[in-house]
């Protein structure tokens, strides 16, 4: 028969992975509103009403925390604080996006802080409207702050970017 004390340290550890396992499911549900509305920002393959992208820029920016950082790498930049990163947004690079998220490995840290890796893949038009693939990971650091998980950093490694009608093939070699 467990003591007192082994039953309130089986409950404390138990409480801690419901914790862990709650934040993930959190950070999850982040990273896919996240994705919706940056492919909100396009309609029926063109960008979508300058109304509609500033309103999806301005709610994507508040998917970060107040200092957070959206890092495109260099074909896309970096946006410090949430003024940048709607401003940013407010300017699609494509006509198109559908991005997919996958293989999420999540790193609950503490309470307030974790980090992850999402592997993207994500059919797009580019501005001069080859439809093309891209493929890349994107590294992110999230703080919980008021109860509310938020990205506090992203940053986007694309593998490759390939056109559509003739694939990937030739880039891998």
């Amino acid at each position: 028969m467990p003591t007192t004390d082994e039953l309130a340290a089986e409950i404390a550890a138990l409480r801690a992975r419901v914790e862990r396992a709650e934040a993930a499911l959190a950070i999850h549900a982040l990273k896919a509103r996240y994705a919706q509305l940056v492919d909100e920002r396009y309609a029926r393959g063109r960008v979508a009403s300058d109304e509609i992208v500033a309103a999806r820029a301005e709610a994507i920016a508040a998917l970060f925390t107040e200092d957070g950082v959206w890092d495109g790498g260099a074909q896309l930049g970096i946006a410090r604080g949430r003024a940048e990163i709607a401003a940013r947004m407010r300017v699609p690079t494509l006509v198109f996006s559908w991005h997919f998220f996958v293989k999420p490995q999540i790193d609950v840290l503490s309470p307030d802080r974790a980090r992850a890796r999402w592997d993207i893949l994500s059919p797009c038009t580019t501005a001069d409207g080859a439809p093309s693939w891209m493929v890349g990971f994107e590294d992110d650091e999230y703080a919980r702050v008021g109860g509310e998980w938020l990205h506090r950093a992203m940053k986007l490694t694309p593998v490759f970017m390939a056109p559509h009608a003739t694939g990937w093939t030739r880039i891998l070699r």
